[in-house]
């Protein structure tokens, strides 16, 4: 019963949605304030709907509901209840309803909010709920998750043994957090370019939920990558796949879009460029959505492959992406820049961050979609991996981390170029040293893993000279320096969090270039070398869990000669499917790690072994939580926080200082 009314409160969803769409729209056009008025009740009720019908797929599948396609296709008796919950969203018709109720609760959050100005608001919840009626009609009519047998088998066909994973606990929803919550950016955009009014309380207006959506698609790209590094057992934590690049473009464009809307709130400036990084953010979005979905992509990432669905999405796609760039086209003319600004300056340095951001962008979406457009074409299959984006990719966002903390250091409207190379001298002093320490200790490895551990370290101090340079001042004693340090805005502490947490990535991906890799084939006893360390393989035994059985290899391992652990690692065969997984052992050792996966076990007693020594590995996930915390703290920051009153700030002088209070 409950899963009939799920279903019908999806349907309910979608007739208020097309209210919720049109009627404030129209209500907004004639100033009528008890129409426009309608936005937030509705908004809400599409929220409470939505969250209902996901409920009621989420009882089906803790209950065993096999009446229920969704369910006997991707759950079993059998498995363990953390992943009858997770089960909900790991196949293609759960994940959308996913969607679907983040999408309908940034629109609720929007609706509770009082920070927007009232027409804004309305008219953003207007293309919210466009967004939100071209989605359901795609549950309902193409992926329908609540499809029902007439005869319930007596068991299900069990979820994808590699989604059987706390990881899918964690990534979906954070990535869709990410996806979604640029719709809301989109749609302040839209109702702006609507009511031909964007200006500083717009870009204030906006920032917060730009922020926010960043921080979540962070935080989704970051788990994703870890899960992939542990689950899929070849030690990589990522392989350019074209679902992975997915993601990556709108991170890129959101980043940039980011940047730019703090110009824009400080001058008015780039107006017109950053209401089209809002499009073009949740356009990738949307066509991430395209390629995860369609089937034309065969990826250990991708949802679904039928293409009678992907035609569906690439409808959506074009009409959101249509629409709003003709929109944009008619009235991005009308839009008249505020403020100036010298090119040396903060704005300025914001500016090549936009540039260099939006070219490695344009780099991933070529290698992405290039091959796709061949084969479509000519009907060739090529592949584009890690040799393309390291001459095209890497190129570009070189030189950007390297002038990033210059950017930091610039004053606003007018800066002094000399005076920032001073004050960060000595911290590029340090960077080169400890580049030129690394080069000495490595003689004939790679030349570029220094120059990039080296970048890091600067950018990682860079994040720190930025708080001292706004706190200290020639001959303030310390307590009073770390006293004005605790009293900067959040946002200030956030940025410079963000800006280290991406130094801390750098220099864990650049140490990988100094991993060490080891492919055997073992017996009981056989000792190995990887790296540092050295292994022994001690015993391999059976053993069974909830839905699957396997075989666990065990072994020891030491560092000159000293014990430090040992490790697990092993192959499963789940029982509904008969489909192996491989399960890796990791021991981890301050950031380091040694990464153990175990292949293919012979009936003589011979184990095929995979081990891995990785040097600072855990720099890399470490430094993208800072940068996700930055975010989250940025957004405590009173003038950002969501649900603030947004006023109008007069544009003022820069103080001397970079970064100084205006």
């Amino acid at each position: 019963m409950i899963v009939e009314a799920g279903h019908y409160a999806l349907a309910l969803a979608l007739g208020l949605s097309v209210l919720q769409c049109a009627v404030p729209f129209w209500g907004a056009r004639a100033n009528d304030p008890v129409l426009m008025g309608t936005a937030a009740p509705a908004a809400v009720g599409v929220a409470i709907l939505v969250g209902f019908s996901f409920v009621a797929l989420l009882f089906a599948y803790v209950t065993s509901d096999f009446t229920v396609v969704n369910v006997v296709e991707n759950s079993h008796s059998a498995k363990p209840m953390i992943y009858k919950i997770t089960g909900v969203w790991g196949n293609h018709e759960g994940s959308m309803l996913l969607w679907v109720l983040i999408l309908a609760l940034f629109g609720a959050m929007v609706a509770a909010s009082s920070s927007l100005p009232t027409r804004l608001k309305t008219n953003a919840l207007s293309v919210q709920a466009a967004i939100t009626v071209a989605f359901i009609i795609f549950v309902l009519f193409s992926s329908n998750p609540f499809s029902r047998l007439e005869q319930a088998p007596a068991e299900g066909q069990d979820l994808n043994p590699v989604l059987q994973d706390i990881g899918l606990a964690i990534h979906p929803p954070l990535l869709y957090l990410g996806y979604v919550g640029f719709s809301m950016t989109f749609a302040l955009a839209m109702a702006a370019l609507i009511e031909g009014k964007v200006d500083a309380v717009w870009a204030r207006a906006a920032r917060p939920w730009t922020l926010l959506a960043w921080s979540f698609l962070t935080l989704g790209i970051s788990m994703g990558s870890y899960w992939a590094y542990y689950e899929l057992g070849w030690g990589g934590f990522w392989f350019w796949d074209p679902v992975e690049n997915a993601s990556l473009m709108p991170w890129l464009a959101g980043t940039a879009l980011l940047h730019s809307v703090v110009v824009m709130e400080k001058r008015e400036a780039l107006k017109v460029w950053t209401i089209l990084l809002a499009i073009l953010t949740f356009s990738l979005s949307l066509l991430g959505t395209f390629l995860v979905r369609s089937g034309v992509l065969t990826s250990v990432h991708a949802f679904a492959v039928d293409p009678a669905r992907g035609l569906f999405i690439l409808i959506i796609l074009s009409i959101f992406i249509g629409g709003s760039l003709a929109v944009f086209a008619w009235r991005a003319p009308l839009l008249r820049e505020g403020g100036i600004f010298a090119p040396i300056s903060r704005e300025g340095a914001l500016i090549l961050n936009n540039l260099l951001l939006a070219s490695a962008c344009a780099t991933v979406f070529l290698g992405t979609l290039y091959p796709l457009a061949l084969e479509a074409v000519t009907g060739d299959k090529i592949s584009v991996g890690a040799p393309y984006y390291n001459l095209t990719f890497l190129p570009i966002v070189l030189p950007l981390f390297f002038l990033l903390p210059f950017g930091q250091a610039l004053a606003w409207k007018r800066g002094d170029l000399y005076a920032a190379s001073q004050r960060l001298a000595l911290l590029l002093g340090i960077a080169l040293v400890v580049t030129l320490a690394l080069v000495a200790m490595t003689k004939g490895g790679p030349i570029m893993a220094p120059v990039a551990v080296g970048l890091g370290v600067f950018l990682l101090l860079g994040g720190v000279g930025e708080i001292w340079t706004r706190s200290h001042a020639p001959g303030r004693p310390l307590g009073l320096t770390l006293s004005r340090a605790l009293g900067l805005p959040r946002s200030a502490w956030g940025s410079a969090l963000a800006h280290a947490g991406l130094g801390l990535s750098i220099i864990g991906i650049a140490a990988q270039a100094w991993s060490t890799e080891t492919i055997a084939t073992a017996r009981i006893g056989t000792q190995l070398e990887v790296g540092r360390y050295a292994a022994r393989l001690d015993n391999v035994r059976p053993r069974s869990g909830p839905n699957y059985t396997e075989e666990v290899a065990t072994l020891s391992l030491w560092r000159a000669g000293t014990p430090v652990g040992s490790v697990e690692t092993s192959k499963r065969i789940y029982t509904a499917r008969g489909m192996p997984t491989t399960e890796a052992g990791i021991l981890t050792r301050g950031l380091d790690q040694i990464y153990v996966s175990v292949g293919e076990i012979g009936t003589d007693g011979s184990v095929g072994l995979r081990l891995y020594d990785k040097p600072l590995v855990l720099l890399i996930w470490i430094g993208s939580l800072f940068m996700a915390a930055g975010g989250a703290l940025s957004l405590t920051d009173r003038r950002l926080r969501i649900g603030v009153p947004v006023r109008a700030q007069p544009i003022r002088a820069a103080a001397a200082t970079a970064g100084g209070p205006a």
